[in-house]
């Protein structure tokens, strides 16, 4: 990797400089899709290695999130994929987080990614540079860790990728400094080894509460599973061992919620739910649906609570000197070991708070990644969000619409000045006919741009010059130049430096790349909070949730990639039934738009056999009873046949008698 270099001066194949902070999960699609945009990233990851939490470590690092040595991700691999990497077919269906790494790994060797990350380097803090109300740039103070050398320096962009598993939630729980016992957070748990014949009460029931308790479970004496709203259990597998998210995360599923009522939709999963396990009888229901809240995905705790060696406990009253007591009055002593499994805070202390500031884990963005506020958008938020779902596609996503929104982002002019410009202009074209020359050259482009970045009037500019021909060339043409007016126009001596390269690139980009006015997108934000307090249980980490498809849709469209099913159902209806009725996975954002994948419809055509793939490990004989059910189901149906022939023939016979008779 070359050594970071602190320049102001352009670099790369367009001059444009994105400093991205964190080398997880996100930060290294985040530098892929920089790269496909014409950007030129700069990756900041302050251990000495990308991946984020999903690379273990046996030493906890304060602020630095990490998996436990035995964590199986909760999503099966087709689902959190890269929409361009599908994972290797060999791999199972729910890697361990090793394996999680390793699929990083292929992604950054394949896109040779991991040349623009700098390690060993932490962001001491980002600020708006003196020019940002006219190019949108940031300081970005950094440090050494190795030499402590700290340096300070300029970029264009800006991408937070720290994600929200950072900084841990330590609640103040009455007596718990006065408790014997240890006292850790599950973020510092990392395996079993030392908590053998222990007597460990574990406070909160998420995913990792309940993989903690799971694994404790078999090798403490006794586990304490204490939980104030209690939770609903999923499972990994569903019927016939398929993955559940594939079965469940579907558009089709999702159109069907939205057809019936919220209520009538929470009924028939509890009821699911409740089929394997009465979560009443195993003290385990809570007041709320199971979509009200976010699930516990675990298939062992049904097993480790009906042979007693997790008790689920109510809400923790006060620590003892030895032991705790509980909110209904029941209490336990001679606890040896408490595992707070409360969560994380989020936050951003490394950024200027007059950007942006979160209070009490809430926090206002646009579409989960855009600061409202910004006089240019050239900063975005990632993985600041809590899906149904895997946060790998996500991520991505909401770096292909941050990216899209940059190259547009770095104009002056006021965004509804633009929008303005571009409705007259419309109105010129056809009510003026007025037109350009006979062929859009580049010197056209670039005199009209010039004219009107030194302070001439796009209209004007247009309807001056008369009509010369009606024809379908002209309205192309027109069409293309109104493209140029479709965005802020930047100032004549950086136009002058960049004249060709922004004059091409503006020219293909869309105008889904705009984000809305700051009020509007001050209203979404409110209406998404109040959206998330009616639907979801009262809860720090519901303050980020949201609905996965709608979700994704909502960023496609910014990044300019939707589905266009309409076209899709006319040029290949059974992809287009895949794409619906199937498992949603992130290859379908690669069928359309400006970073089309060639082998995005493979990817979908083969999903499932890629899921079958790491199941098939010897060859399994035919089943002679699969043989005789087959048997079975033939002579079912010749005798349905033989059943309803009868009828049929009266029927026919009864017609021709009365034909007869008429004759």
């Amino acid at each position: 990797m070359a050594p970071f270099e602190s320049s102001t001066s352009p670099a790369g194949p367009s001059g444009q400089r994105v400093a991205i902070i964190g080398a997880g999960a996100s930060g290294i699609s985040a530098i892929k899709c920089c790269l496909d945009e014409g950007l030129l990233p700069v990756c900041f990851e302050r251990t000495p290695a990308f991946g984020g939490l999903w690379r273990y470590t046996d030493i906890p690092v304060e602020g630095q999130g990490c998996v436990m040595k035995s964590t199986v991700i909760n999503v099966s691999k087709e689902m959190m994929s890269y929409s361009d990497y599908p994972t290797p077919r060999e791999f199972p269906v729910f890697m361990h987080n090793t394996q999680v790494l390793e699929y990083f790994k292929n992604y950054t060797e394949h896109f040779d990614l991991e040349k623009h990350i700098v390690y060993n380097t932490e962001v001491l803090w980002i600020t708006k540079a003196e020019n940002f109300p006219k190019y949108g740039q940031w300081k970005i103070t950094t440090r050494d860790i190795s030499s402590g050398e700290e340096k300070t320096d300029t970029f264009d962009y800006v991408i937070v990728c720290t994600g929200h598993h950072a900084e841990k939630h330590v609640p103040a729980f009455p007596g718990l400094e006065e408790f014997e016992g240890k006292v850790i957070h599950s973020h510092e748990y990392r395996k079993p080894q030392g908590f053998e014949d222990k007597r460990v009460l574990i406070v909160g029931i998420g995913n990792s509460g309940g993989d903690v308790a799971v694994e404790l479970s078999r090798y403490s004496k006794q586990v304490f599973l204490s939980t104030r709203q209690g939770t609903w259990i999923f499972n990994r597998v569903s019927a016939m061992g398929l993955p559940l998210d594939m079965l469940l995360t579907t558009r089709f599923m999702t159109y069907l919620k939205d057809q019936f009522s919220f209520y009538l939709a929470n009924m028939f999963v509890s009821w699911r739910l409740n089929k394997r396990i009465d979560h009443k009888l195993y003290s385990l229901q809570p007041r709320y649906g199971p979509l009200h809240q976010h699930p516990m995905v675990n298939d062992d705790m049904p097993n480790r609570i009906i042979c007693g060696a997790v008790k689920v406990k109510t809400d923790v009253k006060r620590f003892t000197a030895t032991g705790v007591e509980f909110v209904d009055g029941t209490a336990e002593d001679g606890i040896d070991v408490v595992v707070l499994a409360t969560g994380y805070s989020f936050g951003f202390p490394f950024i200027d708070k007059e950007v942006i500031d979160v209070i009490d884990n809430e926090i206002d963005l646009y579409q989960n990644v855009f600061v409202p506020d910004l006089d240019r958008h050239t900063m975005a938020i990632i993985g600041c969000v809590q899906p149904f779902g895997a946060v790998c596609p996500v991520a991505e996503m909401q770096c292909r619409a941050a990216v899209r929104v940059f190259k547009v982002a770095v104009c002056p002019m006021a965004e509804m000045q633009c929008r303005t410009a571009i409705k007259v202009f419309k109105v010129a074209i056809w009510r003026q006919r007025g037109s350009f020359v006979d062929r859009l050259s580049p010197l056209s482009v670039s005199s009209v741009w010039s004219r009107v970045a030194s302070g001439g009037d796009a209209v004007s500019t247009i309807g001056v010059q008369p009509f010369v021909a009606e024809c379908p060339v002209v309205e192309m043409q027109s069409r293309a130049m109104s493209r140029v007016f479709t965005f802020q126009i930047m100032s004549t001596s950086k136009i002058d430096n960049n004249l060709d390269l922004y004059v091409g690139k503006f020219l293909t980009l869309k105008r889904k790349a705009f984000l809305p006015s700051a009020a509007e997108m001050r209203q979404a934000i409110r209406a998404q909070h109040a959206f998330n307090t009616q639907r979801y249980a009262p809860s720090r980490r519901h303050s980020i949730q949201v609905e996965i498809i709608p979700y994704m849709d909502q960023l496609a469209q910014l990044a300019g990639c939707s589905v266009q099913f309409g076209h899709l159902l006319l040029t290949d209806p059974l992809l287009a039934m895949k794409v619906f009725f199937g498992p949603f996975t992130p290859y379908q954002y690669r069928l359309y738009g400006p970073l089309v994948w060639s082998g995005a419809r493979e990817a979908i055509q083969e999903q499932w056999k890629r899921t079958y793939a790491p199941l098939k490990t010897k060859t399994v004989p035919a089943s002679q009873t699969r043989f005789w059910a087959n048997v079975f189901r033939f002579v079912l149906i010749v005798t349905v046949v033989l059943f309803f022939r009868w009828p049929f023939a009266l029927y026919l016979g009864v017609k021709q008698m009365v034909r007869k008779s008429f004759v």
